[in-house]
């Protein structure tokens, strides 16, 4: 059985940065893409950053392209979201995701993800 565990999240103010990580146990984590997700109160769970099995392809949505990083450490079994010059609107609930198949590239869409973790709450105030 595939388990995610999130963590990093917290308070930030405007402008700050965090780190989160996602750590993934139960199959070969170097096999399979990842992403992040996140979700607001009262909006649909969107799609924030991916990452490709091999690390070496990335996706982001338009709104934290040139803030956040995604990146993985295969040896760790953990994938990363930095997040620089956070905004308000950046506040919300954040998920790591993993697909059922392997080989894969970033993918944006929310469907072809399988596993999720708890997530782990990010608040930036103003």
């Amino acid at each position: 059985q595939v388990q995610l565990v999130e963590s990093g999240g917290g308070l930030a103010q405007a402008g700050g940065s965090l780190r989160l990580s996602c750590t993934a146990s139960g199959r070969t984590f170097s096999s399979y893409g990842m992403g992040w997700f996140r979700q607001a109160p009262g909006k649909e769970r969107e799609f924030v950053a991916a990452i490709s099995w091999s690390g070496g392809s990335t996706s982001y949505v338009d709104s934290v392209k040139g803030r956040f990083t995604i990146s993985r450490d295969n040896a760790k079994n953990t994938v990363y979201l930095q997040m620089n010059s956070l905004k308000p609107e950046d506040t919300a609930v954040y998920y790591c995701a993993a697909p059922n198949y392997a080989w894969g590239g970033p993918s944006r869409e929310k469907d072809e993800y399988d596993y999720w973790g708890q997530g782990t709450q990010v608040t930036v105030s103003s």
